[in-house]
């Protein structure tokens, strides 16, 4: 594998951000390669500490090079470096791993279409961000953001922190302003709880917006990739590049008619009028999360938001065992479709075929934990096992017809709001994942809906975000709402600061001192 040798390491985060503004008539020209140029300097300073990304595309200099002296029409994306979860191919020297050293020596070659329309819109392809590998299906007691090939990734609000799964390093890389965007990728929470602990905004948006084509999958019934930023207008923009239909994925019939121009539907003032469901029955988990809620509903009610309460919701409990079986059962066939594209170099071709080389590689794939879910996979029965089916059509009803629609007509409303997750728990070797849970993010996964997340202000220093959840095709106005919230209340984005442990925050550490005598 081609790495970065990374150099130097920071204490702060007081270094400017990257400029990544939208491209104007008279720029100078140089802006990509400087830009790239400032985003590979942060990634060398803050990545030795946070493990965020796996490797720099050694032709990214190259690439920005090209595009200040090319004389093409400049696209809405350009001189913006973007990085990559190292789930999706991408063009050149490095491997696509999923962060399993079984494919180490995945170089495709190819850009996935999702990257090549990041290429034709103008952005740097600079490299890949760490991951929990394969996505956090390997294991049920798994650590998020642990890959063999990336290591651990750490939250830079407390390193001590865990980072979400799976598009941890997307999330962190972001959050640390190391770029200003990343692509994530999300079956349930992969997208939008990285980037609610770590501080930013994430979208996941309806399945089949985006194409999935060359990106390692779990489930064609769940899987869709989105952008991961520092504010809402450039998430907006990436997915005005993202979106469209891709003859390789039938999913995405209809993305070029349901795709939109999302900046231009940016408006401050959305919030005015518009009637939000607030799921009560997804608090009350986290007392410091519900603090930050209410303060949240506030700005959306000073905005002139109309809030309805909604204390009942679809039995979550069902939906999540019918999705296990549809998510265990479109892995083995999704994963194998995929392995029987990539290039000779890699010699683990099926489900079976990678269980076998984690066992031939305990010491270094299995020493934190093991591989149950891969094998219960391994043990289903096919696309067109009556089980399988029955557990797809009673998911996709219950979160989707008989959920989110049910919850929208029933309440009059046209959007949803929750807390997104808990703060970010301790990275535990010992005791795996221990976060509390909380929020209603499944809902929107399963039925396949849209998810935004914007930030909400922090725990004890611990970022928190609000989830703007709709039916199919709503980005736009997601996207409107998450602005309008965002301009209304700058001071919820937290300033991540590389602190050790929660216990070095200013608010929390004079908490801890003794009482003067």
């Amino acid at each position: 594998m081609i790495r970065m040798i990374w150099v130097g390491v920071a204490a702060t985060l007081a270094m400017p951000a990257v400029a990544q503004q939208a491209p104007r008539a008279g720029d100078a020209v140089g802006v990509a390669e400087a830009n790239t140029a400032a985003a590979i300097t942060r990634i060398q300073a803050y990545n030795p500490r946070l493990n965020a990304v796996i490797a720099i595309d050694p032709d990214a200099m190259a690439q920005a090079r090209a595009l200040d002296q090319s004389r093409a029409p400049r696209g809405l994306l350009h001189g913006m470096p973007i990085l990559l979860k190292d789930n999706i191919d991408m063009a050149g020297a490095l491997p696509t791993t999923a962060g399993s050293l079984a494919l180490k020596d995945n170089v495709t070659g190819r850009d996935a279409p999702l990257a090549a329309r990041l290429r034709a819109a103008g952005a740097v392809m600079l490299g890949k961000t760490n991951l929990s590998e394969w996505a956090n299906i390997r294991a049920d007691a798994s650590i998020s953001g642990w890959s063999a090939v990336g290591g651990q990734t750490r939250n830079p609000h407390a390193l001590t922190r865990n980072t979400c799964g799976s598009s941890s390093g997307s999330g962190a890389a972001v959050a640390a302003q190391m770029v200003d965007a990343a692509i994530g990728t999300e079956t349930d929470g992969s997208i939008t709880c990285p980037a609610a602990v770590n501080g930013i905004v994430g979208l996941k948006p309806t399945v089949g917006l985006v194409s999935r084509t060359h990106v390692v999958p779990i489930s064609h019934s769940q899987d869709t990739a989105g952008p991961m930023t520092r504010d809402v207008r450039t998430a907006a923009r990436l997915l005005t590049v993202l979106a469209g239909s891709d003859p390789a994925d039938p999913a995405t019939r209809e993305a070029d008619a349901r795709r939109t121009n999302y900046v231009a539907a940016l408006r401050p003032d959305a919030l005015k009028g518009a009637r939000i469901g607030v799921l009560r029955f997804a608090t009350g988990w986290h007392a410091g999360v519900d603090a930050r809620f209410a303060a949240a509903l506030d700005v959306l009610k000073a905005g002139g938001a109309v809030l309805v309460d909604i204390t009942t919701g679809p039995d979550r409990r069902a939906i999540g065992s019918n999705e296990f079986q549809v998510l265990l059962t479109e892995l083995k066939a999704d994963l194998g479709a995929y392995l029987a594209t990539t290039p000779a170099t890699v010699k683990t071709r099926t489900l079976a075929d990678l269980i076998a080389f984690n066992k031939a590689n305990a010491a270094s794939e299995m020493g934190l934990f093991g591989q149950d879910i891969f094998e219960k996979a391994e043990a289903t029965k096919g696309l067109t096992d009556p089980d399988y089916l029955k557990a797809r059509e009673t998911s996709l009803r219950l979160a989707g017809k008989e959920g989110i629609d049910k919850l929208l007509a029933d309440a009059r409303v046209e959007v949803l709001v929750a807390p997104t997750a808990a703060p970010a728990w301790f990275i535990d070797p010992v005791n795996a994942d221990q976060s509390p849970g909380g929020g209603a993010g499944g809902l929107a996964a399963v039925s396949g809906y849209p998810h935004l997340t914007v930030p909400m202000g922090g725990v004890r220093g611990l970022p928190v975000g609000l989830s703007f959840i709709g039916p199919a095709w709503s980005e736009a106005r997601l996207l409107a709402l998450g602005y309008a919230f965002e301009q209304a209340a700058p001071d919820m984005k937290l300033v991540p600061a590389l602190v050790q442990s929660v216990e070095e925050q200013p608010e929390v550490k004079r908490l801890f001192a003794p009482a003067a005598r």
